[in-house]
Order: C-alpha cells, then structure tokens, then sequence
C-alpha cells in the first residue's frame, strides 16, 4: 500500500503520518563511519521530506561524496515508488538494480511490513538501509561529514541556536509540514476542519515572526529553513488547490512570499526543486482526491525576481 492509504486513521477520519523504521545513525568509530562513495540516497524531487536531505546535500556541498537516485513521479497505490526513468529527470537504480523502491527495503529486512517511503539512506558497503527518517538524515549530513564536505564551515544546527530551532520545528511540523498533508488526507469534515485552522493558524504565526526576523531562529539560515522552505516551495503549486489549503497562496503573505524567494534564490537551492515532478507526483498520484489525474498547467511563481529580505 502507499504512505497516504494506510496512514489515514479511519475512526476519525485524519491522517496520521507513520513512525520511520530504519533510525541507525553515521558517526565517526560507529557502526555506519562517515566514508566518501558508501551511503546512497532514493529520493523524490515530489517529496518535500526527500528534497531536505537533498538540500542539505547541496549546501554542505557532499555530491560527490552521497550518490543519488530519482525515484519516478507516479506513485502507484499497490506498487509504490518505483526508479524505471519514466519521467525527465528521474533515474534508474544504480546501486541495487531494483525497478522498485519496496525491493531496497526487503533487502534490507525481508520481514519489512511498514511504507515504502523516501527518503532512504543506504550503505553500499553492508547493503542495508541506514536510515529513513529525513530529520534524522539532515543533521547526519550537516555535522557527520565535515572531513569530507566541501563547505564544512556551514552549519545548520548551531549549538547556541538548537533550543529554539528545536521548538521551532515541532510546531512547523505539525501545523504546517504535516498540517498540510492532515488537510489533504482527511477523510471526515472535522478532521478537515481542525487541521485547516491549524495551518494557517502556524502560518500567521511564521508570518510574524518573519516580520521582524531573517529566519525562522533568528538571524543565521538553519534547518528549520530548509525544512519550513519545502513545504512552502509547494504551497501555491499543489497544496493551496490540492490539497483545498485555500485560504491564502504564499504569495499572499507579503514576509513569507520573500522568505521564500531569497531561500530560493540561495546558490543550489533551485537545483533540488523540480516542479515538473512536484506536480505531476500529487495530481496524477491521489487519485482519491483527483480522480482523472488531470495536472493544470499553472500557476506561474515569480520566484526569480530580486527578493526584498534583508533591506
């Protein structure tokens, strides 16, 4: 089954995101070492929690150090993510082989009874999943391979700051990370309801505090950027229709609307962000929500024009 069908609570009908299985950990004089060519990451360019790791990739400048595949856009109730390169951008298996993402975790446990879900972390070296839990992945890459990274200065969880990225993040994710998932997949009206007035209820909150600050902990980008941005990037485009997240596009806050375009305009950022796959995943995927798969060809996101943050 996908992540949305067998996630959904039916009793009250909201949606209720599973705990991740594989939650080993890369550290130096570990089990898993950090080692340049040995990890490999299965991702989706749809998947706001995939493109963190992806990010956070980029930033820290590790792509030649974590190899990469693209798992295709359509995501198939019964079969899952598969890597058949059906999609510009998308690629095959190139460690594994597999035509199906299910088939890497019943390498890794035969016995596997959870979603099949991106992102993965996988060990070449001892052919197993390390990790599938994109919080976890982030701050593996931020601070586990500075040896290695070719921007090790940069760091996105800065001790002083964690206390406060860390209340960030809790509230972020569940009112609008998941928030916005707990809107598209209810299945009852006060489900619905209750997660719609926690969105936009966290959304005016992130609003003020943009009014007056950088970032979200303050004035220094931390992952709570990069986890807030990957949702946002995907608001207007797929959430605010989609999802029925309609009561205001981000283009609609004017503090949020330029948050969004200066992270965008961040060297790489736009490199992780494939709009194509974004779109085509949600719409022609749920088919629960969007029964003839029809994907609209708008809207336009003006996010190249000169951001105003920081003037």
């Amino acid at each position: 089954m996908s992540t949305w069908a067998k996630a959904t609570e039916f009793t009250t009908g909201a949606y209720k995101r599973q705990e991740r299985t594989f939650r080993s950990w890369i550290k130096k004089d570990g089990e898993f070492p950090p080692e340049k060519d040995r990890y490999h990451l299965y991702v989706s360019y749809a998947c706001p929690w995939a493109c963190r790791t992806l990010t956070v990739r980029k930033l820290k400048g590790l792509e030649d150090v974590i190899s990469v595949n693209i798992v295709d856009t359509f995501l198939e109730k019964e079969v899952g993510w598969t890597l058949m390169e059906k999609d510009e951008g998308s690629t095959p298996d190139t460690v594994n082989g597999f035509k199906h993402l299910k088939e890497i975790y019943y390498k890794a446990d035969p016995n596997y009874d959870q979603s099949f879900t991106v992102p993965v972390l996988w060990d070449k070296k001892k052919s197993t999943i390390v990790n599938n839990e994109s919080s976890e992945i982030i701050r593996m890459l931020n601070a586990e391979f500075n040896d290695l990274a070719k921007n090790p200065q940069l760091d996105l969880y800065p001790e002083a700051l964690r206390p406060k990225i860390d209340e960030v993040n809790a509230w972020v994710y569940d009112g609008i990370n998941n928030g916005v998932y707990k809107c598209g997949f209810a299945q009852k009206q006060e489900a619905f309801d209750q997660a719609y007035a926690n969105l936009f209820s966290a959304m005016d909150r992130v609003e003020d505090i943009l009014s007056s600050s950088r970032y979200l902990a303050g004035n220094q980008f931390t992952e709570a950027d990069v986890r807030l941005f990957q949702t946002l990037i995907r608001h207007d485009l797929v959430y605010h229709t989609h999802f029925k997240c309609n009561k205001a596009r981000i283009v609609d806050y004017p503090n949020m609307w330029e948050y969004v375009k200066e992270i965008y305009q961040m060297p790489g950022i736009k490199d992780v962000v494939n709009f194509d796959h974004i779109k085509k995943h949600y719409y022609a995927s749920h088919r629960h929500i969007n029964p003839f798969g029809i994907i609209p060809s708008g809207p336009t996101l003006h996010l190249e024009v000169p951001h105003k943050r920081g003037q």
